[in-house]
């Protein structure tokens, strides 16, 4: 099983971390080891002082696939879910600066939370579809599908480019702006529309 993340596919955000806007996906991947599940506690690692909370949207790969065209990807999923893309900032800007890969900041033990349950994406509006975080009961992310760079089905098409897409693949399709530090203490709880789709303490 392959994570597959998408970096800078909301405007908003790629402009708070003064990042250019991508012409093309941005993809990188996580183990399967970072996947943080059932709402456990997130515990802070030694190696960084500043784990960035990203929620994104995740979809779940149903079908084998491989040079998936656009116009078919959506026979690909079925079910959309919540996660969390937890990036250890401080180390990041480190390995970037020295033009070193950053997988250490991106894809340690448990920085994927994914949400137990997902949902029938015929049950959603794929094109309008918001969701959220809020810590301590305050939202500080507020996305919508509509405001991704690259939708979905693109993503889709970009990724099996490269990558052959297998059943229970995941994709973290990438976070709006509002990304910051997380704290001892921190309550997290991440929305699709009005449903809770995430609710953990980060320790």
């Amino acid at each position: 099983m392959k994570i597959f993340c998408i970096g800078r596919n909301y405007l908003n955000h790629a402009k708070e971390l003064n990042n250019s806007v991508p012409t093309e996906p941005v993809v990188f991947l996580k183990p399967d080891t970072a996947l943080l599940r059932n709402n456990d506690p997130f515990y802070l690692p030694d190696f960084s002082d500043e784990i960035h909370h990203e929620i994104e949207l995740v979809v779940k790969i149903n079908k084998v696939g491989k040079h998936i065209a656009k116009e078919f990807a959506h026979r690909y999923y079925n079910e959309i879910g919540l996660g969390v893309d937890f990036t250890a900032r401080d180390l990041q800007a480190k390995l970037k600066e020295k033009g070193l890969p950053w997988e250490k900041a991106k894809a340690f033990d448990f920085s994927a939370p994914i949400s137990t349950n997902f949902i029938n994406k015929e049950d959603l509006e794929l094109e309008n579809l918001n969701f959220s975080l809020e810590i301590n009961n305050k939202i500080v992310q507020n996305g919508n599908t509509a405001d991704m760079i690259f939708k979905i089905d693109e993503l889709i098409e970009h990724i099996s480019k490269f990558f052959t897409l297998k059943i229970g693949d995941l994709i973290y399709t990438g976070t709006p702006a509002g990304v910051g530090k997380i704290e001892i203490g921190d309550h997290l709880q991440g929305f699709i529309n009005e449903k809770i789709m995430l609710d953990f303490l980060i320790k």
